[in-house]
């Protein structure tokens, strides 16, 4: 973590900033450990401290600017946040596929399981001639 000069500015983004930071760690390990409960906890914490750090650095870019520092500290948590996102979907992804194996889809009505073609029937089974 970076040392940043101490100033009125940045004491006041140092905490949302720490917040974050704590936020995206919590929920890696959550991740790491497959804690359902963790996991959704920590996401929504998450979600109640970037918008409060968005709110903070927003408000600090318009009436004087950001510290580089902590400008560069808020792109890293960015970074972790987007990597964080992109394993989750791949997760999501190959659970989907074992899923898919595991539970096939309907029949798509052209061959069933002995290779002859399935029919539906709608009004019982029986044909009449």
């Amino acid at each position: 973590m970076t040392t940043v000069p101490s100033t009125p500015l940045s004491a006041e983004l140092e905490a949302p900033l720490l917040a974050v930071e704590a936020a995206l760690n919590q929920l890696g390990d959550a991740l790491a450990r497959r804690d359902a409960a963790a996991i959704e906890q920590h996401s929504a914490e998450l979600h109640q401290h970037l918008a409060r750090a968005v709110q903070s650095f927003s408000e600090a870019a318009r009436t004087g600017g950001v510290p580089a520092a902590l400008r560069n500290r808020l792109v890293r948590a960015g970074g972790l946040l987007a990597a964080q996102r992109e394993a989750l979907a791949r997760g999501n992804a190959s659970l989907d596929r074992a899923l898919d194996v595991l539970i096939p889809s309907e029949p798509t009505g052209l061959y069933g399981a002995g290779g002859k073609a399935e029919r539906r029937s709608l009004g019982g089974g029986s044909y009449t001639a």
